[in-house]
């Protein structure tokens, strides 16, 4: 069997934060979901039943929580932030597909969110 392709990922995790240009969203806060799929090899995991073979979810949800503790006017500077912190502590990730949503934008309007949708390669890694 060869794998083309695997992904370890969290899907629409909640955060309460203070992320935003408007002096209300940086007092009040309000909830983020984060979604992210780090592309990785997992043919070892489903070989052989490690951790040390995979990529940790546990770990890669506390480095999203640090991220998501850290204040930025925009969530595309989050985005960035979470991105860099990933590629740099598991280097055997070699994408990232991630978005991040605003549950309650202050866009004066009513909608399910609002947010930013990236797709991020490694370019460190030979693939």
């Amino acid at each position: 069997m060869k794998t083309e392709s695997s992904y370890v990922f969290i899907k629409e995790a909640r955060f309460y934060a203070y992320h935003g240009a408007t002096p209300q969203e940086q007092v009040v806060g309000q909830e983020f979901l984060v979604s992210i799929r780090c592309g990785v090899d997992l043919t070892a995991a489903m070989e052989h039943d490690i951790l040390e073979v995979t990529l940790d979810y546990g770990a890669l949800y506390r480095l999203i929580e640090r991220e998501m503790k850290t204040w930025s006017h925009l969530v595309e500077h989050v985005a960035g932030r979470i991105a860099h912190a990933v590629f740099e502590t598991f280097p055997q990730v070699t994408s990232i597909d991630m978005t991040i949503t605003k549950v309650n934008p202050p866009i004066g309007g009513d909608c399910q969110g609002t947010g930013v949708e990236v797709h991020l390669i490694n370019d460190k890694t030979k693939r």
